[in-house]
């Protein structure tokens, strides 16, 4: 039981299969679901905002841009409160929070109230990504510690996922504010459960630090010989694979493919694939090792970005799926390398992780608009590829980067 004392006095990390592992578990996937529900579900929604609030595509889309921008921004100040308000308080305060705000979302009269309200959204989600994995990381016996780590980033896949269908199919048969209200409904039922669900932590730090020791922390990630390198891993995977997603749709509307907006809208369903990927490969790392692996799937993304630059549909479509699998898997990777591999400050350097992450889907998806405009695909296409080349080299280099912690396998001998 989580409550056990071992013989050196402290409370017992949660066992793998324990009822304490399933029900933390089961309380973090609903918060990843709920997250990127909610973050992502306006997505389908832009051309509706277009002609009900007559504004154009691109400050249409500050609806989602705001919220991630503003989320990227807060992933620090959350993980500081964490230290000073307890992890699972501020986890059930921030879907709270989201929840209220979602609601009031659906009620927003113009559109300058709509994206105020999108905003302080993207604040009140900050808590959970912020917190979650430092959860995990500090609770989690050694042997659960991956295989939870990639079922909570495959929350994040399912969440992403169903925000964008559920919404965009309900708002075609009832409205937009009727499909948000409903999403928005089912994220307070799972905040309720996430409450009700998740084991008090055990093992967080007992002081509450100030904002001195705060900033410390955060410059002392930097001084680490691994963090840094993966830091940026967040940056060069998550923009490669928003770069594709983002542009994807435009190609496939294109001959020789010629797709309907409702057939490419189905392409999300790929995002299923990353639910697998992430709990398959998070346990296969803990027992292979990280640094084995991670290289691994990047050359997979390479592979599935290969494949989907053939010019026939059922190539794009395999190829997004190889590609897919290829970013969920390192994504779980590299999140879960940062959180074992800090020694002191974990929920800074998580916080930091995903700092970059949500940097590198700004900039290189942005990177790739331009470069569509200019080249069509083959930019595109040249963008994804020289991230997934500068990737690969600094797994490269992780693979040789000698163990910190004691949880860390050590380097390979070398050849």
């Amino acid at each position: 039981m989580t409550g056990s004392l071992p013989e050196s006095g402290r409370p017992a990390r949660i066992r793998r299969g324990s009822h304490a592992f399933w029900c933390a578990n089961a309380a973090l996937f609903l918060a990843a679901f709920s997250v990127f529900a909610l973050l992502y579900s306006v997505q389908p929604l832009l051309p509706i905002f277009t002609r009900e609030f007559g504004v154009d595509a691109g400050t249409a889309s500050l609806s989602l841009s705001l919220s991630t921008a503003t989320l990227a921004l807060c992933l620090l100040l959350a993980s500081w409160l964490a230290d000073r308000w307890g992890r699972k308080t501020l986890m059930a305060a921030s879907l709270l929070g989201a929840a209220v705000l979602g609601l009031l979302v659906v009620a927003a009269p113009d559109w300058s109230s709509h994206l105020a309200l999108r905003t302080l959204l993207g604040i009140a989600l900050a808590g959970v990504p912020a917190v979650a994995m430092v959860y995990l990381a500090e609770e989690m016996e050694p042997d659960a510690f991956g295989f939870s780590m990639g079922l909570y980033i495959g929350g994040n896949a399912i969440g992403g996922m169903a925000g964008r269908l559920l919404v965009g199919l309900l708002a075609d048969f009832t409205s937009w504010r009727l499909a948000l209200g409903a999403l928005t409904l089912l994220v307070l039922v799972n905040a309720g459960l996430f409450w009700w669900l998740l084991p008090r932590p055990r093992h967080s730090p007992a002081r509450r630090i100030g904002l001195a020791d705060f900033l410390a922390s955060v410059r002392g990630q930097f001084a680490d010989r691994g963090l840094p390198w993966l830091f940026a891993e967040a940056f060069l995977i998550m923009g490669s694979f928003v770069a594709l997603y983002n542009y994807i749709g435009f190609r496939l509307l294109e001959p020789p493919y010629g797709l309907s907006q409702a057939a490419i809208s189905l392409v999300f369903l790929v995002y299923l694939i990353g639910t697998g990927a992430s709990a398959w490969i998070g346990a296969l790392a803990q027992r292979l090792g990280r640094r084995r692996m991670l290289w691994l799937m990047i050359v997979i993304m390479g592979a599935g970005l290969a494949l989907n630059c053939l010019p026939t549909t059922p190539a794009a479509v395999a190829g997004l799926v190889v590609f897919t699998f290829g970013f969920f898997g390192a994504h779980s990777i590299a999140s879960s390398w940062v959180a074992r591999r800090a020694r002191s400050g974990k929920a800074q350097a998580t916080a930091l992780y995903l700092f970059f992450y949500y940097l590198g889907s700004s900039a290189l998806g942005t990177l790739g608009g331009y470069a569509w405009n200019h080249w069509a695909w083959t930019g595109v296409a040249l963008v994804i590829g020289g991230a997934i080349l500068v990737a690969l080299a600094i797994a490269v280099r992780l693979f040789y980067l000698a163990p910190l912690a004691t949880t860390e396998e050590p380097p390979p001998a070398p050849p």
